[in-house]
């Protein structure tokens, strides 16, 4: 089935070093990479001689990106924007030469209860980003992120009605919603129709654990049977935290969960394959 070669992933959570990231991978029969870090640092922070080497080998893997990983929008509200700004115009540039025109995003950290009060300000920014993004064929991926703007179903569905196109479009995450107390299947019907990219993990309402697709409560099967049935054709983007993955508490704040049966923190190849066949059980019942 065609689904099952649009599978890609944060391979980053398997090691750092690019090799051990390919060869991981390739054992699972993956073509994409979500590519976040690489080689110690964040693909956007790259030099372009770096760039270079990292896509020559990735060609010659047979592997291509599904998008950039990038942490654009991922700082306070309140935090100097025209630098960032500059980080954004780099990014659009490294997608260009890594061949994809999707970059994943943010809607910037927001001090509790201030969504009001700061809204007017983050739409201007991310209307920033949209033009460019329109100017520059690229298309930007709205994340759903715990502490951000766009942490709820409401906020990313006021975002997509006001910004939503061709070049902005938006990714859901059932374990980052199951972790801000959002319902999933609310937050499907709400914004299915701006959905062009999977995250795929899992989490527990009780205490916010990360858990295979399956094993929670992010109604993920449920939901990707709606997807299908509308025709979706996107990327499946395997993010396992399932371990604590180097660079890991800098990404996100939510709980990991270990899966060894020896109570010993599975190795990141470990656990981006318990990821990626818990993921292939959801796919094969459906």
């Amino acid at each position: 089935m065609k689904i099952y070669e649009k599978i890609s992933g944060f391979a980053d959570e398997i090691a750092q070093e690019l090799d051990v990231q390919i060869e991981a991978v390739s054992r699972l029969g993956i073509q994409y990479i979500e590519m976040r870090g690489v080689d110690g640092n964040n693909l956007i922070y790259h030099s372009d001689a770096k760039v270079k080497e990292i896509k020559q080998k990735l060609e010659n893997a047979g592997i291509k990106l599904s998008a950039l990983g990038s942490p654009l929008g991922k700082i306070g509200i309140e935090d100097p924007f025209e630098p960032h700004f500059e980080e954004f115009k780099r990014a659009c540039e490294i997608a260009h030469r890594m061949d994809t025109k999707n970059i994943r995003m943010f809607s910037f950290y927001i001090p509790e209860g201030k969504e009001k009060e700061y809204k007017g300000k983050v739409f201007d920014r991310l209307g920033r980003f949209a033009d460019y993004a329109g100017r520059n064929d690229i298309v930007l991926l709205h994340e759903n992120e715990k502490g951000i703007y766009g942490a709820k179903a409401p906020e990313c569905f006021e975002i997509m009605k006001k910004l939503g196109s061709d070049h902005f479009r938006a990714i859901f995450d059932f374990a980052n919603f199951v972790q801000c107390g959002q319902d999933t299947l609310e937050a499907y019907d709400l914004l299915k129709d701006y959905v062009d990219y999977i995250h795929v993990k899992d989490a527990r309402k009780e205490n916010g654990t990360v858990v295979p697709v399956g094993y929670g409560d992010g109604n993920v099967e449920a939901i990707l049977k709606k997807l299908f049935a509308s025709g979706f054709d996107g990327f499946l983007s395997l993010e396992p935290h399932l371990f604590d993955f180097k660079g890991f508490e800098g990404l996100e704040r939510g709980r990991t969960a270990s899966l060894s049966q020896s109570g010993q923190a599975l190795s990141g190849a470990e656990a981006f394959a318990v990821a990626h066949r818990a993921l292939c059980e959801v796919l094969d019942r459906i």
